[in-house]
């Protein structure tokens, strides 16, 4: 018997599967934390982060929590030759170390692509998902869209669905629901640095230093993503491997959090576009405007819309090319 993931004409709508359910454990924390070295104050300060959400378990990186739900998702985008965007993703309730993940994903689209001559068939899988934590609550909901090969290189399934229908936008109400309740934000007073109330809407930052991507395949691993692109250098279209997206994405938010040192947590993604590849040694930037900013009550935290855009490096002499496109709203004081 032979394992091996689908192809795009083995799906249908329809069509659910789940994966091995994850306790979040702090030799998670502490492996992502050597990924990215990311600032984000809670998941560093176990005593702050007691005081502020009354737990007495470590906050987890959000974007920790959503890496292994994207992860328990891949059995569908084994075979991927690219993910095309993420839509509609709110972390609808905060996550923390010693919390178990479960995540069910459904087919919802099913779209081939217009037949190139030279090129084999592929298609674009609509992945509707939802990750519960152990007490059967919701934390976090969004559709991705991984695009696969067909089985035969000549196929014609008719699949034509309009992935514009699919999933929903995130509205500002869906982000202020998302916000923790009964958090202290009191222990945030003696933060120094940028605040939410300081930033002038429209104001460009470029955080200056670049980060190395290394580890890729070990983030892969550790969120049990099956996307053999990013561990087999010859099942990937580049002829190196893949580095996952959201290596990308958690990459420059580690850089979005020296410019805004003050933030809490993520709670949304408004969309996340991969608009070229990234590889294995590439240098990664970030520019980021925060669009909007919202109050949140008389708590003293704010809502913030940031608009992110990074930028790859490679090659001799070296290139820089746009890679990420990412709108979030974020948890900020």
């Amino acid at each position: 018997m032979k394992v091996a993931g689908p192809y795009f004409e083995d799906f249908h709508h329809g069509l659910e599967f789940d994966a091995p359910a994850v306790t979040l454990t702090e030799g998670h924390a502490a492996l992502h934390q050597a990924l990215f070295g990311d600032r984000l104050r809670l998941p560093l300060d176990h005593a702050t982060s007691a005081r502020i959400t009354h737990s007495s378990a470590p906050f987890c990186h959000p974007l920790l929590a959503i890496n292994i739900a994207i992860g328990q998702s891949t059995w569908a985008s084994q075979r991927v030759k690219a993910n095309l965007f993420y839509r509609g993703l709110v972390l609808r309730r905060p996550v923390f170390l010693g919390d178990t993940l479960y995540t069910r994903t459904r087919v919802v689209g099913l779209r081939q692509n217009k037949p190139q001559a030279g090129r084999a068939a592929t298609g674009i899988v609509a992945l509707d998902m939802t990750t519960t934590n152990q007490h059967g609550e919701t934390v976090l909901h969004f559709w991705r869209c991984p695009m696969v090969p067909c089985r035969d290189p000549e196929a014609r399934t008719g699949h034509a669905d309009d992935l514009e229908a699919i999933g929903r936008a995130v509205a500002l109400e869906d982000v202020r629901a998302a916000v923790p309740t009964g958090w202290d934000t009191a222990p945030t007073s003696a933060w120094l640095g940028t605040r939410g109330t300081s930033i002038t809407p429209g104001q460009r930052i470029v955080i200056e230093a670049r980060d190395t991507i290394t580890s890729a395949p070990e983030l892969v691993r550790l969120s049990l993503n099956m996307a053999m692109a990013h561990t087999d250098s010859k099942l990937s279209y580049l002829g190196e491997r893949l580095v996952f997206g959201g290596h990308t994405i958690f990459l420059g938010f580690a850089q979005i959090t020296r410019g805004l040192p003050n933030l809490l947590t993520v709670l949304a993604w408004e969309s996340c576009d991969h608009v070229a590849p990234v590889v294995e040694g590439d240098r990664l930037r970030t520019e980021f405007t925060v669009t909007d900013i919202e109050s949140v009550g008389a708590s003293g935290a704010s809502l913030l819309r940031i608009d992110a855009e990074c930028y790859s490096a490679r090659g001799h002499p070296e290139e820089e090319t746009r890679v990420l496109d990412w709108k979030f709203w974020a948890l900020g004081v």
